[in-house]
């Protein structure tokens, strides 16, 4: 395709703040449409950024062959059917962390694609910045030794009640808005799928806190805590058998710099610097590679579902806890 990628967004969540830059920006790219659910939203919405095109519906864009690839930020609970109303329409998909609410609804999407053709990426933008790729070469050099273990935690006060994250009909909670980044990672520096989860959550409407346990049987462990009910902590660490890394800012690595923390017992850390880049211009990058040809994406749909089956477990492994 030598002409622009063409992108619609289905709807206007606060996160297109972010991803807008990143797609206007990039050279290959075209924002063309958007979507909401109601004509005057999707006006005032493209008025804003400049959108030309500005649709009454979600349905109205996919079949309007003005876009060639969608970006998704819907609530969880919209993910599968867009996604795969988006794909049977011939069109790339961008979709939102989670992909869907469970492994079945994202294996839905996964087929949809191989039926389609197309391309559909879960949009962890965190794992695209530069400080992942110095950090797994820095682990690959055995400068820790060996990965024994991984503590992870993404938790904020949710300060508006009553919204998506806090709505368990719409696909809220704690492990599918931020606690799915500690699965991402976790699986990552791993290397492998967990042979066995455990996990514990609080909650009436939804999982207000969730911690948890991944066991893999290469002999990692991971632990990870996830909360929408407490203070804001974002941090990640590995263990190994000689020393441990830092990532202070694990979700967010920055856009200027970004950091490693090497830690050793009995001396100072070593910082580790590594230069910044927008974790959003890079995703899309990728995306745009993929949809075009010029590459397969770095993670494809088959990370997603692997990963919405593990949070599935910790899920029924949370519900038994509370059972007994």
């Amino acid at each position: 395709m030598s002409r622009q990628l063409r992108w619609g967004i289905l709807g206007t969540a606060s996160i297109c703040e972010r991803m807008i830059p990143a797609i206007v920006g990039h050279s290959g790219s075209c924002l063309t449409a958007v979507a909401s659910r109601t004509g005057d939203r999707a006006r005032t919405f493209a008025a804003r950024y400049g959108i030309p095109a500005a649709f009454a519906s979600y349905d109205a864009l996919i079949s309007s062959g003005d876009v060639d690839a969608v970006y998704i930020p819907l609530p969880n609970s919209l993910h599968r059917e867009w996604a795969v109303r988006s794909l049977e329409a011939g069109l790339h998909v961008l979709c939102e962390k989670p992909l869907a609410l469970d492994v079945r609804e994202a294996e839905e999407i996964e087929a949809a694609a191989r039926r389609s053709g197309r391309v559909v990426v879960e949009a962890f933008m965190y794992r695209h910045h530069p400080v992942y790729t110095r950090l797994f070469e820095l682990l690959d050099s055995g400068l820790i030794g060996s990965v024994v273990a991984m503590d992870s935690v993404f938790s904020f006060l949710l300060d508006e009640p009553g919204s998506i994250v806090d709505s368990a009909e719409l696909g809220g909670g704690a492990l599918a808005d931020v606690g799915c980044y500690c699965i991402n990672l976790s699986r990552r520096v791993a290397g492998c799928e967990p042979s066995r989860v455990e996990a514990a959550s609080v909650g009436a409407q939804v999982d207000d806190s969730m911690t948890g346990i991944l066991q893999f049987p290469n002999g990692v462990l991971a632990r990870f805590f996830t909360s929408i009910r407490s203070a804001e902590r974002h941090q990640a660490v590995i263990q190994g058998t000689t020393g441990s890394f830092v990532l202070d800012s694990p979700w967010h690595p920055g856009d200027d710099e970004a950091s490693i923390r090497l830690q050793r017992h009995g001396q100072e850390d070593r910082l580790i610097r590594v230069a910044g880049s927008n974790s959003y211009s890079l995703q899309v990058a990728d995306f745009v590679d993929a949809c075009t040809g010029r590459s397969s994406p770095r993670w494809p749909v088959q990370d997603a579902v692997a990963n919405l089956r593990v949070m599935d477990a910790l899920r029924l492994s949370s519900r038994k806890s509370a059972e007994s």
